[in-house]
Protein backbone atom coordinates (compact mmCIF):
# COMPACT_ATOMS: atom_id res chain seq x y z
CA UNK A 1 0.00 0.00 0.00
CA UNK A 2 1.51 3.27 -1.44
CA UNK A 3 2.51 6.17 1.77
CA UNK A 4 1.18 9.15 1.28
CA UNK A 5 3.41 11.87 2.59
CA UNK A 6 2.48 14.13 5.53
CA UNK A 7 2.38 17.66 5.34
CA UNK A 8 6.12 17.99 7.16
CA UNK A 9 7.32 16.62 4.12
CA UNK A 10 5.28 17.98 1.41
CA UNK A 11 7.24 21.30 3.83
CA UNK A 12 10.63 19.93 3.54
CA UNK A 13 10.49 18.82 -0.21
CA UNK A 14 9.35 22.71 -1.01
CA UNK A 15 11.44 24.04 0.88
CA UNK A 16 14.55 22.28 -0.25
CA UNK A 17 13.11 22.76 -3.87
CA UNK A 18 13.13 26.75 -3.27
CA UNK A 19 16.35 26.71 -1.85
CA UNK A 20 18.14 24.95 -5.00
CA UNK A 21 16.29 27.67 -7.31
CA UNK A 22 17.92 30.37 -5.39
CA UNK A 23 21.21 28.98 -5.60
CA UNK A 24 20.22 28.55 -9.71
CA UNK A 25 19.16 32.01 -9.56
CA UNK A 26 22.26 33.27 -7.73
CA UNK A 27 24.53 31.26 -10.15
CA UNK A 28 22.63 32.62 -13.12
CA UNK A 29 22.61 36.01 -12.06
CA UNK A 30 26.52 36.24 -11.45
CA UNK A 31 26.60 34.91 -14.70
CA UNK A 32 24.44 37.07 -15.90
CA UNK A 33 25.97 39.92 -14.76
CA UNK A 34 29.44 39.74 -16.17
CA UNK A 35 30.83 41.36 -18.72
CA UNK A 36 32.75 39.50 -21.29
CA UNK A 37 36.22 40.05 -19.92
CA UNK A 38 34.86 39.57 -16.62
CA UNK A 39 33.95 36.33 -17.28
CA UNK A 40 36.57 35.38 -19.13
CA UNK A 41 38.78 36.14 -16.15
CA UNK A 42 36.75 33.87 -14.49
CA UNK A 43 37.66 31.52 -16.76
CA UNK A 44 41.09 31.71 -16.49
CA UNK A 45 41.00 32.22 -12.75
CA UNK A 46 39.92 28.36 -12.54
CA UNK A 47 42.13 26.84 -15.66
CA UNK A 48 45.06 28.22 -13.04
CA UNK A 49 43.89 26.69 -10.33
CA UNK A 50 43.22 23.36 -11.53
CA UNK A 51 46.55 23.16 -13.59
CA UNK A 52 48.30 24.34 -10.26
CA UNK A 53 46.56 21.13 -8.91
CA UNK A 54 48.04 19.57 -11.78
CA UNK A 55 51.67 20.56 -11.12
CA UNK A 56 51.42 19.63 -7.56
CA UNK A 57 49.80 16.96 -8.00
CA UNK A 58 52.61 15.85 -10.03
CA UNK A 59 54.77 16.71 -7.39
CA UNK A 60 53.26 14.91 -4.92
CA UNK A 61 53.99 11.73 -7.04
CA UNK A 62 57.56 12.48 -8.01
CA UNK A 63 58.56 12.99 -3.71
CA UNK A 64 56.53 9.98 -2.87
CA UNK A 65 58.68 8.30 -4.99
CA UNK A 66 61.73 9.64 -4.12
CA UNK A 67 60.60 8.69 -0.32
CA UNK A 68 60.36 5.25 -1.21
CA UNK A 69 63.51 5.14 -3.39
CA UNK A 70 66.12 7.09 -0.96
CA UNK A 71 68.95 4.68 1.08
CA UNK A 72 68.49 7.22 4.38
CA UNK A 73 65.96 7.80 7.10
CA UNK A 74 66.96 11.78 6.44
CA UNK A 75 66.59 11.52 2.84
CA UNK A 76 63.00 9.57 3.22
CA UNK A 77 61.83 11.92 5.99
CA UNK A 78 62.61 14.83 3.84
CA UNK A 79 61.35 13.62 0.31
CA UNK A 80 57.74 12.51 2.84
CA UNK A 81 57.86 16.42 4.25
CA UNK A 82 57.91 17.50 0.80
CA UNK A 83 54.96 15.26 -0.92
CA UNK A 84 52.73 15.86 2.04
CA UNK A 85 53.63 19.70 1.83
CA UNK A 86 52.54 19.48 -2.24
CA UNK A 87 49.43 17.24 -1.23
CA UNK A 88 48.27 20.55 1.24
CA UNK A 89 48.82 23.04 -1.73
CA UNK A 90 46.35 20.71 -3.79
CA UNK A 91 43.86 20.94 -0.99
CA UNK A 92 43.91 24.34 -1.00
CA UNK A 93 43.72 24.88 -4.45
CA UNK A 94 40.63 22.37 -5.01
CA UNK A 95 38.78 24.24 -1.74
CA UNK A 96 39.45 27.68 -3.48
CA UNK A 97 38.41 26.40 -7.09
CA UNK A 98 34.98 24.06 -5.31
CA UNK A 99 34.38 27.85 -3.78
CA UNK A 100 34.19 29.27 -7.23
CA UNK A 101 31.72 27.21 -8.98
CA UNK A 102 29.63 27.94 -5.82
CA UNK A 103 29.06 31.11 -7.46
CA UNK A 104 29.37 30.12 -11.45
CA UNK A 105 30.61 27.01 -13.31
CA UNK A 106 28.12 24.47 -15.11
CA UNK A 107 27.04 21.07 -13.28
CA UNK A 108 29.59 18.73 -15.05
CA UNK A 109 32.57 21.22 -14.10
CA UNK A 110 31.12 20.51 -10.26
CA UNK A 111 30.87 16.86 -10.85
CA UNK A 112 34.35 16.80 -12.46
CA UNK A 113 35.19 18.11 -9.56
CA UNK A 114 33.55 16.03 -7.09
CA UNK A 115 35.01 13.12 -9.10
CA UNK A 116 38.62 14.26 -8.56
CA UNK A 117 37.83 15.08 -4.76
CA UNK A 118 36.80 11.91 -3.64
CA UNK A 119 39.85 10.03 -5.64
CA UNK A 120 42.77 13.03 -4.16
CA UNK A 121 40.46 11.98 -0.46
CA UNK A 122 41.63 7.88 -1.24
CA UNK A 123 45.10 9.01 -2.84
CA UNK A 124 45.82 11.12 0.48
CA UNK A 125 44.91 8.13 2.77
CA UNK A 126 47.08 5.93 0.31
CA UNK A 127 50.08 8.13 1.31
CA UNK A 128 49.58 8.27 4.40
CA UNK A 129 50.01 4.87 4.98
CA UNK A 130 52.83 4.95 1.92
CA UNK A 131 55.17 7.69 3.54
CA UNK A 132 54.48 6.26 6.77
CA UNK A 133 56.31 2.82 5.83
CA UNK A 134 58.68 4.71 2.93
CA UNK A 135 60.69 6.46 6.23
CA UNK A 136 61.50 3.44 8.20
CA UNK A 137 63.67 1.98 5.71
CA UNK A 138 63.92 -1.69 7.61
CA UNK A 139 64.32 -3.50 4.27
CA UNK A 140 67.54 -1.12 4.09
CA UNK A 141 68.58 -1.30 7.26
CA UNK A 142 68.15 -4.95 7.43
CA UNK A 143 70.64 -5.08 4.10
CA UNK A 144 73.05 -2.97 5.73
CA UNK A 145 73.42 -5.47 9.05
CA UNK A 146 73.39 -8.71 6.64
CA UNK A 147 76.07 -6.98 4.04
CA UNK A 148 77.96 -5.27 6.72
CA UNK A 149 78.89 -6.55 10.29
CA UNK A 150 76.77 -9.56 9.77
CA UNK A 151 79.27 -10.58 6.95
CA UNK A 152 82.17 -9.46 8.51
CA UNK A 153 81.37 -12.25 11.63
CA UNK A 154 81.18 -15.22 9.65
CA UNK A 155 83.89 -13.95 7.07
CA UNK A 156 85.96 -13.92 10.94
CA UNK A 157 84.40 -17.29 11.42
CA UNK A 158 85.23 -18.71 8.56
CA UNK A 159 88.70 -18.02 8.68
CA UNK A 160 89.04 -19.29 12.48
CA UNK A 161 87.47 -22.76 10.63
CA UNK A 162 89.93 -22.98 8.11
CA UNK A 163 92.98 -22.67 10.16
CA UNK A 164 91.62 -26.00 12.02
CA UNK A 165 91.22 -28.02 8.97
CA UNK A 166 94.71 -29.55 9.41
CA UNK A 167 95.96 -33.11 8.54
CA UNK A 168 93.14 -34.46 11.05
CA UNK A 169 90.58 -35.18 8.91
CA UNK A 170 87.83 -35.40 11.80
CA UNK A 171 88.77 -31.71 12.56
CA UNK A 172 88.43 -30.54 8.89
CA UNK A 173 85.51 -32.75 8.28
CA UNK A 174 83.93 -31.00 11.26
CA UNK A 175 85.04 -27.67 9.89
CA UNK A 176 84.19 -27.46 6.90
CA UNK A 177 80.78 -29.17 7.60
CA UNK A 178 80.37 -25.66 9.76
CA UNK A 179 81.76 -23.39 7.38
CA UNK A 180 79.35 -24.86 4.70
CA UNK A 181 76.18 -24.69 6.36
CA UNK A 182 77.47 -20.91 7.76
CA UNK A 183 77.63 -19.60 4.32
CA UNK A 184 74.23 -21.72 3.26
CA UNK A 185 72.64 -19.55 6.23
CA UNK A 186 74.36 -15.98 5.11
CA UNK A 187 72.90 -16.86 1.45
CA UNK A 188 69.52 -17.16 2.85
CA UNK A 189 69.28 -13.48 4.37
CA UNK A 190 69.54 -11.21 0.89
CA UNK A 191 66.18 -13.04 -0.34
CA UNK A 192 64.51 -12.91 3.00
CA UNK A 193 64.95 -9.16 3.13
CA UNK A 194 63.88 -9.02 -0.41
CA UNK A 195 60.68 -11.37 -0.01
CA UNK A 196 57.06 -9.82 0.00
CA UNK A 197 55.01 -13.03 1.08
CA UNK A 198 55.24 -14.05 4.66
CA UNK A 199 54.86 -17.90 3.88
CA UNK A 200 58.09 -17.66 2.10
CA UNK A 201 59.69 -16.10 4.94
CA UNK A 202 58.59 -18.80 6.71
CA UNK A 203 59.61 -21.28 4.40
CA UNK A 204 63.34 -19.25 4.34
CA UNK A 205 63.25 -19.38 8.64
CA UNK A 206 62.80 -22.85 8.51
CA UNK A 207 65.74 -23.59 6.34
CA UNK A 208 68.10 -21.36 8.26
CA UNK A 209 67.49 -22.51 11.35
CA UNK A 210 68.42 -25.68 9.80
CA UNK A 211 71.42 -24.92 8.75
CA UNK A 212 71.84 -22.77 12.34
CA UNK A 213 71.59 -26.26 13.77
CA UNK A 214 74.30 -27.97 11.56
CA UNK A 215 76.35 -25.09 12.69
CA UNK A 216 76.40 -25.28 16.48
CA UNK A 217 76.56 -29.01 15.93
CA UNK A 218 79.96 -29.19 14.07
CA UNK A 219 81.34 -26.36 16.56
CA UNK A 220 79.91 -28.75 19.87
CA UNK A 221 81.46 -31.46 18.28
CA UNK A 222 84.73 -29.72 17.87
CA UNK A 223 84.90 -28.39 21.17
CA UNK A 224 83.91 -31.92 22.26
CA UNK A 225 87.64 -33.31 20.99
CA UNK A 226 90.18 -33.34 23.78
CA UNK A 227 93.01 -31.47 21.27
CA UNK A 228 90.97 -28.73 20.76
CA UNK A 229 89.37 -28.37 24.45
CA UNK A 230 91.65 -24.42 24.28
CA UNK A 231 92.20 -23.90 21.08
CA UNK A 232 91.95 -20.23 20.38
CA UNK A 233 90.61 -20.93 16.89
CA UNK A 234 87.38 -22.77 18.21
CA UNK A 235 86.97 -20.24 20.68
CA UNK A 236 87.35 -17.15 18.39
CA UNK A 237 84.69 -19.20 15.84
CA UNK A 238 82.20 -19.77 18.46
CA UNK A 239 81.71 -16.04 19.34
CA UNK A 240 81.91 -14.84 15.58
CA UNK A 241 78.63 -17.40 15.27
CA UNK A 242 77.28 -15.90 18.19
CA UNK A 243 77.77 -12.66 17.11
CA UNK A 244 76.31 -13.18 13.53
CA UNK A 245 73.17 -14.82 15.73
CA UNK A 246 72.96 -11.50 17.58
CA UNK A 247 72.59 -9.93 14.51
CA UNK A 248 70.42 -11.97 12.58
CA UNK A 249 67.50 -11.95 14.93
CA UNK A 250 68.25 -7.92 14.28
CA UNK A 251 68.25 -8.62 10.27
CA UNK A 252 64.98 -11.03 10.23
CA UNK A 253 63.10 -8.74 12.56
CA UNK A 254 63.94 -5.50 10.46
CA UNK A 255 62.76 -7.53 7.03
CA UNK A 256 59.39 -8.48 8.80
CA UNK A 257 58.59 -5.22 8.92
CA UNK A 258 59.14 -5.03 5.59
CA UNK A 259 58.21 -1.10 5.01
CA UNK A 260 60.50 -0.45 1.76
CA UNK A 261 58.93 -3.83 -0.08
CA UNK A 262 55.30 -2.76 1.00
CA UNK A 263 56.00 0.94 0.43
CA UNK A 264 57.42 0.09 -3.25
CA UNK A 265 54.32 -1.95 -3.68
CA UNK A 266 51.86 0.28 -2.36
CA UNK A 267 53.11 2.90 -5.10
CA UNK A 268 53.48 0.42 -8.04
CA UNK A 269 49.87 -0.42 -7.35
CA UNK A 270 46.99 1.56 -5.31
CA UNK A 271 48.31 4.60 -5.24
CA UNK A 272 49.31 4.62 -9.48
CA UNK A 273 46.12 3.48 -10.24
CA UNK A 274 44.63 6.32 -8.06
CA UNK A 275 46.64 8.68 -9.21
CA UNK A 276 45.87 8.06 -12.32
CA UNK A 277 42.18 8.83 -11.50
CA UNK A 278 42.85 12.25 -10.11
CA UNK A 279 44.96 13.23 -13.20
CA UNK A 280 42.10 12.02 -15.89
CA UNK A 281 39.52 13.75 -13.14
CA UNK A 282 42.01 17.64 -14.19
CA UNK A 283 42.28 17.04 -17.61
CA UNK A 284 38.54 16.68 -18.19
CA UNK A 285 37.61 19.27 -15.59
CA UNK A 286 40.45 21.85 -17.42
CA UNK A 287 38.82 20.93 -20.74
CA UNK A 288 35.05 21.55 -19.33
CA UNK A 289 36.46 25.14 -18.34
CA UNK A 290 38.14 25.62 -21.63
CA UNK A 291 34.82 24.85 -23.78
CA UNK A 292 32.92 26.87 -21.81
CA UNK A 293 31.30 29.62 -23.82
CA UNK A 294 31.83 33.57 -23.01
CA UNK A 295 28.42 35.33 -23.60
CA UNK A 296 27.90 39.03 -24.00
CA UNK A 297 25.92 40.66 -21.60
CA UNK A 298 22.47 41.07 -22.69
CA UNK A 299 21.67 44.94 -23.01
CA UNK A 300 19.51 46.56 -20.93
CA UNK A 301 16.30 47.91 -22.48
CA UNK A 302 15.38 52.01 -22.30
CA UNK A 303 12.44 53.02 -20.28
Amino acid sequence: MPIKPGFRDCLWMTVGAAGLLVVMLVVWHFHDQQSPDEQLAFKVKRIALVENMGLNLASVSEAEKSAVMAITDADSQTYADQARAAATTVEQARKELAGLLLTGGHQNEKDLLAQFSQAFAELQRIDKDLLDLAVKNTNLKASSLAFGPAAAALKEMDAALARLATDDLKVAQLANDARIAALRLQALLPPHIAEESDQKMDEMEALMAKEDRAVRKNLEDLAAMPNLTSNSDLKAASSDFARFTDLKTQILKLSRENTNVRSLIISLSQKRKVMLVCQDALAALKNAIEQEPVTERAPVNPR
